[in-house]
């Protein structure tokens, strides 16, 4: 074990596949000599060479598209979209040939690829770099969605996603990139895509949330407890396909739910999983479930951006009102 921060946890998964699978190559913009924008491929083309990982040109479509063509020849392509505003101009091969070769070719072909990119606000970037746009991604048939919190479940999950036989888009919330260090093995390991994880266990309300916006959740989970309140808190970790059963397993024993991201309200996560809750544990309910999100808006310019974000204020006030709710 040896402490790391995500992106090195990252890197570090690059590595232990590529030493033991010969078919993982790298490839994105400015991700073999410079190592990427973040430094998450650094010193990958030094030891395996630029023929497993190299740069390309500006070109998302391309870069995608060729990603699927090695995947169906038998390679393991991982490619970086530089941030996830700049992913939409590869949308067009994502969802129209990536997500559809297995059921285009009836199983007989598949795309055992990842789509990373960096995504999230809070770094006082510019929009196209600042975005959550995981519902997108998670309502394309055929792609599996993950989004790691930690260290630790960056490298497990970031391996599971490279072995996975479908194509994974990884988002990467970059700002936890760098924000803290967490023991993660050496050698190689998997964390399960498609389930949760319960980091406290409480009895009077389900709090969760996902990515960057743990650091607010874990916050007011905390202060809550100080305060008397009992609070389950769940990281989703993976948006498609997520882990029905242990939200509903927690709302059934709580009565109570609340979901936070950063992404829009309309149409997003938070909308999936309290339809989820509202439709197998409704007589389970003893307040109406509820959500803190990102706004229906164009994520602001740096000097705004602590309005979009969901702070551990907020949670916590609506934590109360929701475990303070009567008829």
């Amino acid at each position: 074990m040896k402490p790391l921060t995500m992106i090195a946890a990252i890197n570090d998964a690059f590595k232990v596949e590529m030493r033991q699978d010969p078919s993982v190559v790298v490839f994105g913009e400015d991700v073999g000599v410079e190592g990427g924008v973040f430094r998450a491929t650094a010193d990958l083309q030094k030891e395996f060479g630029e023929e497993r990982c190299f740069d390309s040109p500006l070109a998302e479509s391309a870069i995608a598209g060729s990603a699927m063509g090695m995947a169906i020849a038998g390679l393991r392509p991982i490619i970086e979209m530089q941030f996830s505003g700049f992913a939409w101009p590869a949308f067009d091969q994502v969802i129209n040939h990536i997500s559809r070769i297995r059921n285009r070719s009836r199983g007989t072909l598949t795309a055992p690829m990842v789509i990373r990119m960096p995504y999230g606000g809070g770094i006082r970037a510019l929009e196209h770099h600042s975005e959550s746009m995981e519902a997108i991604w998670g309502h394309i048939p055929g792609l599996k969605v993950v989004i790691p919190s930690t260290p630790y479940d960056a490298k497990g999950l970031l391996i599971a996603a490279i072995r996975d036989e479908d194509p994974v888009v990884f988002m990467e919330p970059k700002r936890v990139y760098r924000a803290f260090k967490q023991e993660v093995p050496e050698d190689a390991y998997t964390l399960p895509i498609g389930k949760a994880r319960v980091l406290h266990t409480g009895e009077q309300l389900t709090l969760l949330s996902y990515g960057a916006q743990m650091k607010e959740a874990s916050a007011a989970a905390a202060i809550l407890k100080k305060e008397g309140y009992s609070v389950e808190l769940i990281d989703l970790r993976t948006i498609f396909p997520y882990d029905k059963e242990t939200i509903l397993e927690s709302v059934r024993k709580t009565g109570r739910f609340l979901v936070v991201h950063e992404g829009p309200q309309t149409f997003g996560v938070a909308s999936e999983l309290i339809s989820a809750v509202t439709t197998e544990a409704f007589l389970h309910l003893e307040a109406p479930p509820s959500r803190l999100t990102g706004a229906d808006t164009i994520f602001p310019l740096c000097r705004g951006e602590h309005h979009y974000m969901i702070s551990t204020e907020r949670i916590v006030a609506e934590a109360k009102n929701i475990i303070n709710y009567a008829i």
